[in-house]
């Protein structure tokens, strides 16, 4: 192997020289914040010291917020359903009470549900709330009393609330038309059901 001669030798310094050269511009050109950099900046933590509270108590205050929303609103419904059930005469309320006790021997629907027929109540004269007029029909030839159970369901089909009304000693023919109101809030929204009508 021969020795370089010293023309040789400058040559190749010269260009381990350009070559120190090219790679110090290309790592300042890496370092320079304006540059065409593409290194992703290393992130760092957030400044804890400025946060004030916790996701834990702020989910508290809005399950607070909601559970006394909700309460509000069930108290206003159920105010708003004894306003207007007070509307309803004393005796309309015996009426109810003895329906109730008499269903409570009662199995299945019931012999008198071809003589019940439920239409619902504006909420505009119900103080916005749900309200049914039962109408109860004495179809037979001899003076009867009768029981109706009118059933409150959510959208699932689930009965969220049972109410009683009653009508005592029709004569053949007569009709009432008491009125079963639902002391649940306006929301969700319920659907009423004739579930039981019993003659006696």
């Amino acid at each position: 192997m021969s020795t370089p001669s010293p023309h040789g030798r400058s040559r190749i310094a010269a260009l381990v020289m350009a070559v120190a050269a090219a790679c110090t511009l290309s790592l300042t050109a890496c370092d320079d914040s304006g540059g065409s950099s593409t290194s992703s900046p290393t992130p760092t933590a957030p400044d804890t010291a400025s946060f004030s509270g916790n996701a834990a108590s702020a989910l508290a205050s809005v399950e607070a917020s909601v559970r006394a929303e909700v309460s509000e609103r069930a108290a206003s419904a159920s105010a708003a359903a004894s306003s207007f059930e007070a509307s309803v005469s004393a005796e309309a309320e015996r009426a109810n009470k003895a329906a109730r006790s008499e269903l409570a021997e009662v199995e299945g629907k019931g012999n008198a549900m071809s003589d019940v027929t439920m239409t619902g109540k504006p909420r505009s004269a119900t103080g916005g709330v749900l309200a049914v007029v039962v109408t109860i029909t004495n179809r037979t030839d001899r003076t009867a009393s009768y029981a109706v159970q009118v059933d409150f369901h959510d959208s699932a089909g689930r009965t969220v609330e049972t109410r009683y009304v009653g009508a005592e000693e029709l004569e053949p023919g007569e009709r009432a038309q008491p009125v079963a109101v639902s002391r649940k809030p306006a929301e969700p929204v319920l659907t009423p059901e004739l579930a039981k009508a019993q003659r006696y």
